[in-house]
């Protein structure tokens, strides 16, 4: 190939073509698209290399490999990456990955003949062509150990940590079991979100989340100042074994929706609502205390189960106080989870049921690496201090 270092991308291109025909077509995209990239981060920074400019809104922060599959071969792209702003390249598609895991999982039900018409029909559609065992067999380990490698990542240091479960169907020993999705998202130093680490296991039994939790703490997690859940028996176990001095804040939107369970008439649900929802937009600890006393002592009579829940239990949420009032209203739920869950529900839905819990884990693992990414060059989510965390005296 003729050295193309003299000439600009698109002479480059030019002299591919005229020397080589479309027989180098595929080196011709590849210097399109990583110039193609490289003006579009321009346009987003809002500055070209090296210029000095006060509209800048950010900096570039060199390139990241990424090979990408197309019908002229595998191109070698570089993608350009950016500090201080967000920024993707419109001319990849997000979620290339996750789509690629979900295929996977839909031809895996296919050879092993658990798969429906519908099942079979999209296959065909996404694919083109039929899918043989050893090609689903090929391609599950190539994307098997990419994304291992992902999960085995090391960590740092990480002062808040969110965690909770979701189901999906697996097909195991010959039955539908719902298997647990285990799901950790930290907040870190510089105020982004992280996606720590997800498993898929039999359930939640505190074996399983110790399991998962020390697995964290082995590949670098530290630092964590608060650990936001809700109240599942087996997490709280392994919890308190993992990390027994770290302040815990019971998930305030469940506690939310575990109190209806104790409202004795329907037409009482939105006052309680309405106290318990009082009760954690307090402006302090002190406040929060004596809006519950009020609580407790007004369902006294009239709803004596609900009284003494709230009693019991009302306090787990206000563990939160102890940190200063900007950063509660990101810290007191673990919804960041719950908003991942449902991203990712959107993808297993299409499968219905996993073959096995590797094909759930490679689909799901697919779905938050993809989140992961996007959060970890994305806004920031608290604003970082000096020590990450001010806790209020």
């Amino acid at each position: 190939m003729t050295n193309q270092s003299n000439y600009s991308p698109y002479e480059a291109v030019l002299q591919l073509i005229n020397e080589h025909g479309l027989d180098q077509i595929r080196g011709a995209l590849e210097i399109l698209l990583n110039e193609a990239m490289k003006h579009e981060r321009s346009q987003a920074l809002g500055a070209q290399e090296y210029e000095r400019t006060e509209e800048r809104t950010g900096y570039a922060n060199g390139f990241k490999g990424k090979k990408l599959k197309t019908r002229v071969g595998e191109l070698n792209l570089k993608v350009p990456q950016t500090r201080g702003t967000a920024f993707y390249p419109s001319a990849l598609e997000k979620g290339v990955r996750s789509e690629r895991a979900l295929l996977i999982s839909l031809a895996e039900m296919y050879v092993r003949g658990i798969s429906t018409r519908r099942v079979s029909g999209l296959l065909e559609k996404m694919c083109g062509t039929e899918i043989s065992s050893s090609t689903v067999s090929r391609i599950s380990a190539q994307m098997d150990e990419e994304l291992g490698e992902w999960r085995q990542r090391p960590l740092g240091r990480t002062p808040y940590l969110f965690l909770d479960a979701k189901y999906e169907n697996v097909r195991h020993g010959g039955c539908n079991v719902r298997c647990a999705v285990l799901i950790g998202i930290g907040v870190r130093d510089d105020g982004r979100r992280s996606v720590l680490g997800v498993s898929v296991s039999m359930g939640e039994h505190e074996v399983h989340w110790r399991e998962f939790l020390q697995g964290l703490e082995e590949r670098g997690m530290h630092g964590v100042e608060l650990i936001t859940s809700d109240d599942h028996k087996g997490l709280k176990a392994a919890r308190q074994a993992c990390f027994p001095t770290v302040p815990w804040n019971r998930c305030q939107f469940h506690l939310q929706q575990n109190a209806s369970s104790y409202v004795p008439r329907m037409d009482m649900k939105t006052q309680v609502a309405d106290d318990i929802r009082a009760i954690f937009d307090s402006p302090d600890k002190q406040e929060a205390d004596r809006m519950l006393r009020r609580a407790v002592k007004k369902y006294e009579s009239k709803a004596p189960r609900l009284s003494q829940w709230m009693e019991e239990n009302i306090p787990e949420g206000l563990t939160v106080f102890q940190f200063e009032a900007r950063l509660r209203k990101r810290l007191r739920t673990s919804n960041v989870v719950e908003r991942l869950n449902e991203e990712i529900s959107r993808r297993t839905k299409v499968a219905g049921m996993f073959p096995n819990e590797a094909s759930a884990l490679r689909l799901i693992t697919a779905v938050v690496m993809e989140k992961s990414e996007e959060w970890e060059t994305g806004r920031i989510y608290l604003k970082p201090t000096s020590h990450m965390s001010e806790r209020v005296a």
